[in-house]
């Protein structure tokens, strides 16, 4: 803590100053993002994948995610399309569902609505199929989403284990979703599984290595929102 910091906290509470120039939501919003912008390494993403990108440096205040971000070739427009038309949404975690803004759904398509987002995590046949069969709750969960998983877009956060069944899923019974958003968290099949679905013939888009995230999933999904709104025609 610098001296001047020192000076300041022993005299008038810090907010004052914020007092003296206040800003909205919106408007901390966009002063973060210019910050960003302004302090960003060098990166070779395109505007729209660095509007993805920034958010989630946004989200967790750390550049060090550049390095790690992958897209598909097509992974933007696919997930542009996917929410202009209300594509049904698959999350691991009931955090996710939780998490998404349905605003920001709307923005992109005014058919949203909180049932377009599906979590069966906490269902209690999934408790029963997991105990009964020994298996992770994510994985049956992921299993009773099938009717919506090709052309849906399914957001990980949490359970590479549900990421690496979608991927057999893939492989092995021909689903096609929309878009993948692979942002599980954990030491335990999570660097396999992100690099077996940027391997396959989905749209993806992937943060390597351990670190992921709900936080992160949703502000993938929220700067897609943004994008998709912003597109006429794709």
């Amino acid at each position: 803590m610098t001296g001047k910091m020192k000076e300041k906290i022993k005299g008038r509470p810090l907010i004052h100053d914020f007092y003296a120039d206040p800003l909205s939501g919106p408007g901390i919003e966009r002063r973060s993002f210019e910050l960003i912008d302004a302090e960003a390494p060098r990166h070779a993403f395109s505007p729209e994948e660095w509007e993805v990108v920034r958010r989630m440096v946004h989200t967790t205040g750390d550049f060090r995610l550049l390095d790690d971000v992958r897209f598909s070739r097509d992974a933007i427009a696919a997930g542009k399309r996917a929410l202009k038309r209300g594509a049904p949404i698959y999350t691991d975690s009931s955090m996710i569902r939780a998490g998404l803004s349905l605003a920001r759904l709307r923005a992109a398509c005014g058919d949203y609505r909180r049932r377009s987002i599906f979590c069966h995590i906490a269902d209690r046949d999934v408790a029963a199929a997991a105990q009964s069969s020994g298996l992770p709750r994510s994985i049956h969960a992921l299993r009773k989403a099938r009717p919506i998983l090709d052309g849906g877009i399914i957001v990980f956060g949490n359970a590479p284990i549900a990421l690496l069944e979608l991927n057999r899923m893939v492989m092995e019974e021909g689903v096609r979703p929309a878009l993948v958003i692979a942002m599980p968290v954990g030491f335990v099949h999570v660097v396999e599984s992100k690099e077996e679905v940027l391997s396959l013939a989905v749209p993806a888009i992937a943060l390597l290595g351990r670190r992921g995230g709900s936080p992160l999933a949703v502000s993938v999904v929220h700067a897609l929102c943004g994008l998709a709104s912003r597109t006429k025609t794709d």
